[in-house]
């Protein structure tokens, strides 16, 4: 941006056209100090700060408060989507999804030991999946949302007792350059709000990129499952109709294939939420345990903090973006971080093994449907995506891979019901060494836990 003080506002003459004026080039935001001769000028920063306090009212939901405007969060992400196109579902639509559903649940049977969930399969456009997935989401990002805030108001000095060494120190080197002597008292009256509604900004451009990622994951989800984190109260089996005829455009394979196939994904991985009680809370806490130890960049905050325009709202949006989070280099991030990565990935190897298994040879476009999957994997899916741009952290599909490995080592060697038989406590899943290693894995088990008697 051209201004170089925080949020658009600059110094200069009154003449709106003139550069650092209000409204001028080198103030975009319209946010002006200057009086004529380059002096400061009182009335311009009182207009300065009513009008910044009237962007953040409008930016605020009645009532909301706290480190994330959810009401603003779903406003963007629905208005996103109705731009983008988000059509509803249609009766074809929604009874090809339940017989896709019914016949991927008879392939399952044999191959799995934890039976169908009972609920109804659903039939989601994008807004209906962001509308059932808000409570999660919330549970989720309210880690990183808080230390956000934390962050922005230390930076800026907001949310504490009026110190006016304190307030010259957090001023950006502009406005310090105006106060020689220090900033007088009654002077800093007038500016400390201005340091409080900055904050309020950062609870803006987090809500607004936080809406802007969960519409772009409502594009390209197709299932409620599709990121490894069960993302709705009680398992459900729900697909994305649009989304699943998008995933399949180029692949050449008819729709009913992909259906079918993304169905089966999205079964197996119910299943299992539904039947190991223990999964779903420990998913969501090992999510939360992460998130609690990533930190805010602050050098870069305040850099992004400087050069943010309010009337642009691609710039609000990419405050969080380019390694703003950062986790914790310490011991017990690395533990956390551990125990997410193989988690998500036991989940999603566990599921590729279901399905391989269920499939067998009944469909031969199987085997193009898995690797795309993995491609889509690879390339960054809505998964990676996800972890990446909401809490700094970056998957590794690898791990994916060898835990598929390991769940077929187990169950060739010792039967479906073994493999399933893991799930029955969290201490009998493979840990983050034994992915690399099945056959030790499948050997040291064998002897350390009941696996059941041997397949005939």
């Amino acid at each position: 941006m051209s201004s170089d003080l925080p949020f658009g506002f600059g110094m200069g003459g009154q003449n709106p056209d003139e550069p650092g004026g209000p409204g001028g080039p080198g103030n975009p935001g319209g946010f002006g100090f200057g009086a004529p001769g380059g002096g400061f000028d009182m009335a311009s920063l009182g207009a300065a700060l009513q009008q910044l306090g009237a962007m953040m009212q409008s930016g605020q939901a009645a009532g909301e408060t706290g480190p994330v405007n959810w009401a603003m969060v779903t406003d963007v992400a629905r208005k996103k989507l109705s731009s983008e196109g988000d059509p509803s579902v249609n009766d074809a639509q929604r009874r090809a999804l339940l017989e896709a559903v019914r016949l991927a649940d008879v392939w399952l049977d044999p191959a799995v030991t934890f039976p169908a969930t009972t609920a109804v399969p659903l039939a989601w456009s994008r807004s209906e999946w962001l509308e059932a997935t808000l409570p999660v989401w919330r549970q989720v990002i309210s880690p990183i949302a808080e230390q956000m805030q934390s962050v922005v108001g230390q930076t800026m000095g907001a949310g504490t007792e009026l110190d006016v060494e304190t307030l010259s120190q957090n001023l950006p080197e502009q406005l310090r350059g105006m106060f020689p002597e220090g900033i007088p008292p009654e002077m800093a009256q007038m500016i400390a709000p201005m340091m409080g509604m900055v904050q309020q900004l950062g609870v803006v451009a987090f809500s607004a990129q936080l809406g802007e990622a969960l519409a772009a994951l409502a594009a390209d989800v197709v299932s409620a499952s599709d990121i490894g984190v069960p993302l709705t109260a009680q398992p459900q089996v729900a697909l994305l109709p649009t989304n699943v005829e998008a995933f399949g455009e180029g692949l050449g394979l008819p729709v009913d294939d992909v259906r079918l196939y993304l169905a089966l994904r999205e079964s197996a991985h119910q299943r299992l939420f539904a039947h190991v009680s223990w999964l779903r809370p420990r998913v969501i806490g090992a999510v939360e345990e992460y998130a609690r130890g990533v930190r805010v960049d602050q050098d870069r905050l305040a850099e992004a903090m400087r050069d943010i325009d309010p009337n642009d709202p691609e710039a609000l949006q990419q405050l969080m973006g380019g390694g703003l989070l950062q986790p914790e280099d310490t011991p017990e991030q690395a533990a956390a971080l551990a125990r997410l990565e193989t988690l998500l990935a036991l989940v999603e190897g566990w599921v590729d093994d279901v399905v391989d298994t269920a499939i067998a040879d009944r469909l031969p476009s199987a085997v193009q449907l898995r690797e795309t999957i993995r491609r889509r994997r690879a390339a960054g899916g809505p998964a990676e995506k996800t972890f990446s741009t909401l809490i700094g952290m970056e998957l590794r599909p690898r791990l994916a891979r060898e835990a598929a490995t390991l769940f077929a080592v187990v169950r060739a060697g010792r039967g479906v019901e073994a493999r399933d038989a893991l799930w029955a406590h969290p201490d009998l899943l493979p840990g983050p060494d034994d992915l690399g290693d099945p056959l030790g894995f499948v050997e040291s088990s064998t002897t350390d836990f009941d696996f059941g008697p041997d397949p005939e």
